[in-house]
């Protein structure tokens, strides 16, 4: 992988885009935006960690935030990345029946499921999430 520039892994933070034809890599939480919702979904995490409903969330994030191993990671890959909550890829992309966690890619106006829910569902830990994005964008083309 090429060394980039820092980013900041903030959800709905997008690098700025300047070809439209360039491939994005696009990562969607089970779960919704907005300040309640994060408290709600924090103290889920916590309290009830084998029920909570973003297994993305889970393997990425710690109690203090977003893990550096995956901050890192993603810095250093080859396509942009945007995290966003359901209801803001739902209001930006305005497709039906999308099941969550799920990471999609968009190449220009075309969007296609990069990695399922049930795949992100399946890893257990940060390595065998990192692991997964590694396989997959090595068959980018």
């Amino acid at each position: 992988m090429k060394k980039k520039e820092q980013i900041d892994i903030n959800v709905g933070y997008t690098k700025k885009i300047e070809d439209k034809d360039k491939t994005i890599i696009i990562f969607v939480y089970n779960a919704d935006s907005g300040l309640l919702n994060t408290l709600t979904d924090y103290t889920h995490k916590i309290v009830k960690p084998s029920t909570y409903g973003c297994n993305l969330c889970a393997v990425t994030y710690g109690n203090l935030g977003i893990k550096s191993v995956w901050k890192n990671f993603i810095s250093e890959l080859d396509y942009p990345v945007e995290f966003l909550h359901r209801d803001e890829f739902n209001k930006k992309f305005q497709l039906k029946g999308m099941k969550y966690p799920v990471a999609f890619l968009k190449k220009g106006d075309k969007i296609s499921i990069f990695i399922t829910k049930e795949e992100i569902n399946n890893c257990k830990t940060l390595k065998n999430l990192i692991d997964l994005v590694t396989k997959k964008v090595k068959k980018i083309y």
